[in-house]
């Protein structure tokens, strides 16, 4: 059964009811509505659909089940959820204020229907239902939006839109039918075997899909399972109304945006934090301590995650070595770097921000959540302590050279999207990639095969292996061949012929000649940056300077060799002020080998554009000096060298002073500024949340006035029909209230007691009549009084009778509230006893 989550807020009723009237009662689908409803008042939702529809209208309740062909409504105050097949309803987290029901029914659809979910948004104010979209989008569901032009509010279908995870635009009248269209082409998962078989039958034919995806994407999707490339093509041409994929490739290479559409749904981007538990119970109790304990402190953990997604298995694998650190090495600190990779760069950037929703708690402990985490008011944020332990970065482990040297991988539900022959290629990669007895796990679907003399298993049924050492030419011959591409479709351009030089480069003999003098003879030198960072390296440098240990830093006074450091410093400062260059002779460098007099050229360039605002540095060796047969006394040598050292001393002391100085001034600023932007942080949020209360009592307002004005149409058509009634009737009846004064009467009670439009509200003992009935008035006094019926047969003034009853007047709550007097004419009646009378014979 496919399960419709249909979501709206301000003027949601009118959207409602343009899609039940065009939608059939017999669809075979349920239908779960939510709307932003006041939680202080009884929804009338469910009686108004009712009317639009000849489907059962329920409003949900608490462990309802859910049938086709069926409506069930959310009621006030609750988060509707689906869970197997049954509704569940919870009281939301916050009392008032944003509340987003349409993003929580959509995610629960999400889990429990997978690709046969669909979600429609329509008419609201706001962005409730977006990530709701997105979440359906992403396990291969249906979502459809109402085209923002029909919509009385269009703020919503725009959010959704804009999000890029609507499938179906279009207005609320048409998306059932689109919906019926889609069901019919891509029936539910294994229900439909001939379709199937229709599908594989067309195989033949992807090709040109496949070369157009190449084209426009890199990515070859080639040696990808038939089954999930014609299904996820038959649902894209679903969506279009197309049936014949010749059609569908045409439309494909005439849109650019249906090409990286069709990439996407490719893509299946199903992750969520600690999938598997009993997996990462394991890994963090057993696998990663032995792992912990075999390493050295200095030695660098490197990881790899093949297809990350948004980044959920990446940051829970550095939540899992931190554990296994704390449980291992306590109050040691953990040196991990793991690369994180997908091939979708949507994914990539959302993996990098590290925010994912509010939801995560249902899969994340509040220990670890209260750890790794920053709660804000509608995410979580990836705490630094986690975040800085990953890399991520766009890399098909089909096209690109994979990372190496690695101690872990990770590869979860990927390789069930790939045939056989590709998994026998990427799993003796993924060896390739691993250092000895390295760990590989895979996802719960997915084994080594006949790889037993690469990877030995850990915890067969969890999916854990090591990394065996096997080494044969036979293997690493097939790694070669496998490099750079594992792919199997025809390539446009050759990368050897884009990347070779053209002949004629390599046969000019001075070209030549000129690579070798700039190769062996031109001396060595660096280009800078304005930040003194190194750009640029031209010749052999190593003698000059040396990467600084620790983390890599490329800075030269960070690597600038002893004996260079302090008069590269001055020298540089002084190049940026002048145009001419400034020269350093005989400076003694301690190199490997001992003692090197190094001349250096500082030169500030300004031209051309490219390198204007760098600085060249370039090294010579000095020659070493002879000794002289006449040599300086040594007390002027002395005297030389103690004025070098003050003057050294002077120009460190001046830098400490103005490091101090600008220290403090930064100091003050940064406090300043941290200080403002905690105001200005503080003020945002409150206005956000003012600004979130007001709009969700907006939404709950426009839809309580939307109900309010379909009451009172329906009033106003009761009391036409009610006025007609009463006119219909040849009988005069006039309605007063508790005080006796005239609430409402019908035309022919007007021609026996004078009443117009104005008398509305008069005593009735200050009406006229023509009834000869002084007693009126206080027989309906009586008749309030006692709530005893009375009724009379009074003549009027000119000669006609009338049958006059008094009733109390009952409203529908059962209490009285006056009197209604009805007058009938018995003129006839009483003429025809009179004659009957006078002759009696007759």
């Amino acid at each position: 059964m496919r399960i419709v989550g249909i979501g709206a807020s301000a003027g949601g009723l009118a959207s409602f009811e343009e899609f039940f009237r065009n939608t059939p009662c017999d669809t075979g689908m349920a239908f779960l509505v939510v709307q932003h409803l006041d939680p202080t008042q009884k929804a009338l939702l469910p009686e108004l659909l009712q009317r639009y529809t000849d489907m059962p209208v329920h409003e949900a309740g608490q462990n309802m089940p859910i049938h086709t062909n069926s409506v069930y409504v959310i009621p006030p105050n609750r988060e509707l959820r689906v869970l197997d097949g049954i509704l569940k309803l919870e009281q939301p987290a916050e009392t008032r204020g944003l509340r987003l029901p349409i993003n929580v029914l959509f995610s629960s659809l999400a889990s429990a229907q997978n690709e046969r979910a669909i979600a429609v948004v329509l008419s609201g104010m706001g962005s409730d239902g977006t990530l709701g979209l997105q979440a359906i989008k992403a396990t291969g569901g249906l979502t459809i939006v109402e085209t923002p032009d029909s919509a009385q509010f269009d703020a919503m279908p725009k959010s959704a839109i804009a999000s890029g995870c609507a499938d179906i635009v279009a207005p609320a009248g048409e998306i059932p039918n689109r919906i019926l269209t889609y069901v019919r082409r891509v029936p539910e998962p294994g229900k439909s075997p001939h379709h199937d078989r229709q599908a594989l039958r067309s195989l033949t034919q992807l090709d040109s899909v496949l070369q157009l995806l190449q084209k426009h994407t890199r990515h070859d999707f080639s040696l990808y399972k038939p089954s999930t490339l014609n299904r996820r093509i038959e649902r894209r041409m679903a969506i279009h109304g197309l049936s014949d994929l010749a059609d569908y490739t045409r439309y494909l290479a005439a849109n650019k945006q249906e090409v990286q559409l069709l990439f996407r749904e490719l893509l299946i981007g199903v992750t969520q934090f600690f999938r598997d538990p009993d997996t990462w119970d394991c890994l963090i109790a057993t696998a990663l301590p032995e792992q912990l304990t075999e390493q050295s402190t200095e030695h660098m953990l490197r990881a790899w995650v093949v297809g990350c997604s948004t980044g959920e298995e990446a940051y829970s694998l550095a939540m899992a070595y931190t554990e296994a650190q704390e449980a291992t090495h306590p109050g040691r600190e953990l040196n991990l770097q793991i690369f994180a990779s997908d091939i979708s760069p949507e994914a990539i950037t959302v993996a990098r921000r590290g925010q994912y929703p509010l939801t995560i708690a249902d899969t994340v402990s509040e220990a670890r959540l209260a750890r790794f985490f920053t709660r804000h008011e509608h995410y979580y944020q990836v705490r630094p302590l986690i975040r800085d332990k990953v890399l991520f970065a766009t890399h098909d482990v089909i096209l690109d050279p994979p990372f190496t040297r690695l101690d872990m991988i990770s590869c979860r539900n990927l390789l069930i999207y790939f045939d056989v022959a590709l998994q026998r290629r990427i799993l003796p990669l993924f060896h390739y990639s691993l250092r000895h007895n390295g760990l590989l796990m895979l996802g719960t679907s997915e084994t080594i095969g006949r790889l037993n003399h690469l990877f030995a298993p850990l915890k067969p049924k969890l999916r854990l292996y090591r990394s065996k050492p096997f080494q044969s030419d036979r293997h690493y011959d097939f790694l070669l061949r496998s490099f750079p591409t594992m792919s199997s479709m025809h390539k446009e351009h050759s990368v050897r012929s884009s990347q070779m030089p053209p002949p004629e480069a390599t046969d000019s003999l001075q070209s030549a000649a000129d690579n070798v003098l700039l190769q062996v003879y031109a001396p060595a030198a660096v280009v800078l940056n304005a930040d003194a960072d190194i750009v640029y390296i031209s010749g052999r440098t190593g003698k000059y300077l040396e990467p600084a240990a620790g983390k890599a830093n490329w800075n030269i006074h960070a690597m600038a060799r002893k004996g260079l450091r302090e008069p590269l410093y001055t020298a540089l400062r002084k190049a940026s002020e002048q145009s001419e260059s400034v020269e350093l002779a005989g400076l003694p460098v301690q190199t490997g080998s001992g003692t090197q007099a190094v001349d250096v050229t500082i030169q500030a360039l300004r031209e051309p554009d490219a390198l204007k605002g760098m600085t060249m540095v370039v090294f010579r060796d000095a020659p070493q000096k002879e000794a002289s047969p006449q040599r300086k006394p040594a007390s002027a040598s002395k005297s030389d060298y103690a004025a070098e050292i003050h003057r050294y001393q002077k120009e460190i002391e001046s830098l400490q002073k103005q490091a101090k100085h600008t220290r403090e001034e930064l100091q003050a600023s940064n406090e300043e500024l941290q200080s403002t932007n905690e105001e200005l942080q503080s003020a945002n949020e409150e206005l956000t949340t003012s600004k979130e209360e007001m709009q969700s009592m907006n939404e709950e307002l426009q839809t309580i006035n939307t109900e309010l004005q379909t009451k009172l149409d329906d009033l106003a058509l009761a009391q036409s029909d009610m006025q007609n009634v009463l006119n219909s009737i040849e009988i005069a009846v006039l309605f007063l209230d508790q005080e006796l004064n005239v609430r409402r009467y019908t035309e022919r009670a007007a021609s026996i007691i004078s009443l117009r439009e104005s008398d509305i509200g008069r005593p009735l003992s200050d009406l006229t009549t023509s009834l000869r009935y002084p007693e009126l008035q206080e027989d309906a006094r009586k008749t309030l009084d006692t709530l005893a019926v009375n009724e009379k047969q009074i003549t009027t003034t000119d000669g006609r009778w009338f049958s006059v009853r008094i009733i109390p007047y009952r409203r529908l709550d059962n209490v009285i509230d006056g009197v209604v007097i009805t007058l009938v004419d018995i003129t006839g009646s009483k003429n025809l006893e009179s004659s009957l009378r006078k002759h009696p014979s007759a």
